[in-house]
């Protein structure tokens, strides 16, 4: 199956994966979810639920500017479904947090410590 070089039109847990990376759209969805992780305190960091909420978030992101888009050429859109994205989009940031967190880093003694146990 070919890679996706846009958004699916139905979400799918992976579809952050079958983007083709030879497309400015893919390369702009992971630098977005890279920022998402990092701000959460990086992705190492982040469990399941928290890495699954990031993709849904993206995706309605997309879809929210697909939107706005088509509204903007004149068409109409279905703003009841549009508002509902939207306060959806909004509980997701609202359970990952809209703070940024710290990266979790070891202290120096602690890195000096382990680069000597490695050489």
């Amino acid at each position: 199956m070919p890679k996706q070089t846009t958004a699916p039109d139905q979400f799918r847990p992976n579809w952050i994966e079958q983007l083709d990376q030879r497309y400015g759209f893919a390369h702009e969805i992971r630098a977005r979810y890279q920022r998402y992780a990092d701000d959460l305190g990086g992705e190492a960091s982040l469990s399941y639920a928290q890495l699954s909420l990031i993709s849904h978030a993206l995706f309605m992101q997309v879809w929210l500017n697909q939107q706005e888009h088509a509204l903007a050429k004149g068409q109409e859109i279905d703003m009841g479904r549009y508002t509902q994205a939207m306060n959806s989009l909004q509980g997701i940031f609202t359970k990952l947090g809209l703070e940024r967190r710290a990266k979790e880093v070891p202290s120096l003694s602690e890195y000096i410590n382990r680069k000597g146990a490695k050489a």
